[in-house]
């Protein structure tokens, strides 16, 4: 009698701590950090190539951006915003629909006068574990113009996260490849192990996304078929951010999942970026987490267990004041 007692103990202690490991892991809360109320500082004339990085840094000044923006908007006093584009004295955005691959993929293109307006934001303003809003309440509460989710840093134990200027989380993953997005409003592709957050961070870093793998860098593929099976064994709803140049950019969301919408490929999704012009290119956390918010909607179909329906996220990025 007194060994099945102990043995029931033991079975109940077990079941109790892999319960407790299970709610750390997905559901309990912990909040670490709450965002600083600081403006961070930008750069809008260094062209400095970084150590420890593949960079793009085309020869475009930022008044050639300013120049055909301020061309289009002619000294506006409010924006002008239709259901797929916006523009003002600052900022353009342009939607695009595309059917490619089986599949519809939604476009984002920027053109921006200063990199400040490329940003970040954390669910509920805070760094933790388990902390996350729908990419739309995020979007909405930052005043976003155009967002899609980020890497959903929430996710993994470690990974460089640095958002906005602000160190939160320095220890790095193993063959981890980052994207880094400088005060100059250039694109980076590190490798964690190979660059200290702290440096990137000294070296006039202002974000960097964990997730990955980057797609293209200076106008070539880098993604190949072993990759996918690797990383991804299925097409599938995907975000992507990609860089033009100075001051223009790309934000991409794909559905998938449903039979109307296969998804895509890692290559796939690559070489779509490569011929909407990208010189660098960058795959964020997809399949239910793909979400693009534009205005006030949302763009795309997040698909969550094969039904349309926003998944709650660790972060966003977005454009906007």
């Amino acid at each position: 009698m007194k060994k099945h007692l102990i043995g029931i103990i033991y079975g109940f202690l077990l079941t109790a701590f892999t319960v407790y490991l299970l709610l750390d892991t997905f559901v309990i809360v912990r909040i670490y950090d709450r965002i600083p109320n600081e403006d961070t500082e930008y750069d809008t004339t260094s062209d400095t190539q970084f150590e420890n990085t593949e960079t793009y840094a085309p020869n475009t000044t930022d008044s050639a951006i300013e120049s055909e923006i301020a061309t289009t908007a002619a000294e506006l006093t409010e924006p002008i915003i239709t259901e797929n584009s916006y523009l003002d004295n600052n900022i353009s955005v342009t939607l695009t629909d595309y059917r490619k691959y089986n599949t519809t993929i939604h476009v984002a293109d920027i053109k921006i006068t200063s990199p400040e307006y490329l940003k970040t934001a954390l669910a509920k303003d805070s760094y933790g574990k388990n902390v996350t809003e729908k990419t739309s309440k995020i979007a909405d509460r930052n005043n976003a113009i155009i967002a899609v989710n980020g890497d959903f840093y929430g996710s993994q134990e470690k990974g460089f996260v640095l958002r906005n200027g602000v160190l939160y989380r320095s220890s790095a993953s193993k063959n981890q490849e980052d994207l880094v997005i400088y005060k100059d409003g250039y694109f980076g592709i590190v490798t964690e192990t190979e660059a200290s957050a702290e440096q990137l961070l000294d070296d006039g870093a202002v974000h960097i996304l964990s997730f990955g793998p980057a797609l293209v860098i200076d106008g070539e593929i880098t993604v190949d078929e072993d990759d996918e099976v690797k990383r991804s064994m299925t097409s599938n709803p995907r975000t992507a951010i990609g860089i033009i140049e100075k001051g223009h950019y790309i934000l991409l969301t794909s559905d998938g999942r449903t039979d109307e919408n296969e998804g895509l490929s890692l290559i796939e999704l690559a070489k779509f970026m490569q011929s909407l012009g990208a010189k660098i290119a960058y795959n964020l956390d997809g399949g239910g987490s793909s979400t693009m918010y534009f205005c006030g909607e949302i763009v795309n179909n997040p698909t969550t267990n094969g039904s349309y329906k926003e998944r709650s996220v660790s972060d966003i990025v977005y454009i906007g004041y």
